[in-house]
């Protein structure tokens, strides 16, 4: 069953929690049927003359190209805004003063546009877990048009929604029930990585009958609200979600990996909190133990206790031993971190054919 397509117009897709399995699986027929008719070279202009700005406090490379191209390929536009050059709002905790309010700058691009999307964590908003998501909420309160998350600091959800995609791909549409899907922390370099795309596949493959095992060295735990939803999401499927603390025994019969490096939410200063300082000594401390010891990095070894598991990462991985992956892995035929991205040009293609597409 999916949604009729009218009752996405003008959604806002800020994470995948907040739709409708139907209105999910609208998103997902329309991005498969996009991919059909471009590999065909034919594509609806559905988006034409519409106008979606893209505001990016963050770089991006797989992120800004794919809504651009999907844009074009839609007969639309998509208008890139460099915050440095473009705008500099008070920040999301709006203690800063002198600068443009956010509802001042939300309901001009309203006037302009069909859509916003906005890219926003980490040092932008001084390293404070949640102000990157309540500055996305912020606008959305103040557009009529859709306000779009593309990746803060708890969700990355057109992410999530690619992976989906592409593990429909390969093992069908209706054969993921029963699925061990494991998303699994591993060693990075970066102390600053967010913990949104593991945030988001949880959520999202503890509804599509996969069993979700998430694991991680108990000093980068993930938010528990997002925990709470995946194990909720779980039970209403009947299948299971379970929290291990060791990755060999998370990789024991999986059939899809996705190893990533994120932060620690422990050493973060929080919107309850936003004054703390972000403890980088002490989280490069823990890298370094992780890294040194090489206990989470997906290597030859680890793939081999799974039952013949795809890879997957969002990009960019770090490839090195003692790191996220090693070479062996990520350039092997079970990886499938390209097919990712390509999907996600894909999945958005759907995602904006459904919120932008309906609008008059």
């Amino acid at each position: 069953m999916v949604c009729p397509a009218t009752k996405l117009a003008g959604k806002d897709m800020i994470s995948t929690q907040e739709w409708t399995k139907e209105g999910l699986d609208t998103v997902l027929a329309i991005a498969d049927r996009l991919k059909e008719m471009w590999a065909c070279g034919h594509m609806p202009q559905i988006l034409d003359r519409k106008t979606l700005f893209m505001m990016f406090y963050n770089s991006s490379l797989r992120t800004r190209n794919s809504f651009e191209v999907g844009m074009t390929q839609l007969g639309g536009h998509a208008q890139f805004l460099d915050s440095s050059t473009s705008y500099t709002p008070i920040d999301a905790l709006e203690s800063a003063p002198g600068r443009e309010r956010v509802k001042d700058t939300a309901q001009v691009l309203d006037r302009y546009g069909e859509g916003l999307a906005i890219r926003v964590f980490g040092k932008p908003v001084n390293m404070v877990y949640g102000a990157g998501n309540q500055m996305i909420r912020n606008f959305a309160k103040y557009c009529s048009i859709p306000v779009l998350d593309m990746d803060c600091d708890m969700y990355h959800p057109h992410q999530a929604l690619c992976d989906l995609m592409t593990l429909r791909e390969k093992f069908g549409p209706h054969n993921l029930k029963g699925k061990k899907f494991v998303m699994s922390w591993a060693t990075a370099p970066s102390p600053w990585k967010p913990l949104a795309v593991a945030h988001s596949n949880i959520e999202l493959m503890t509804r599509y009958d996969m069993d979700v095992t998430v694991a991680y060295p108990k000093e980068f735990p993930l938010d528990e609200r997002i925990l709470k939803n995946a194990k909720e999401n779980a039970e209403e499927c009947g299948r299971t979600f379970e929290i291990v603390h060791d990755m060999d025994e998370a990789f024991e019969g999986a059939d899809v990996v996705y190893p990533k490096g994120w932060t620690s939410i422990n050493h973060l200063p929080t919107l309850k909190d936003p004054t703390k300082k972000p403890d980088e000594e002490k989280i490069m401390s823990l890298l370094k133990k992780y890294e040194v010891e090489k206990s989470w990095t997906c290597n030859a070894d680890r793939m081999k206790k799974t039952n013949n598991a795809y890879y997957m990462h969002c990009l960019p991985a770090d490839v090195r031993d003692g790191w996220e992956v090693t070479p062996e892995v990520i350039d092997g035929p079970r990886s499938i971190v390209i097919d990712e991205a390509e999907n996600r040009l894909h999945v958005q293609k759907g995602v904006l054919a459904a919120v932008l597409g309906g609008r008059v």
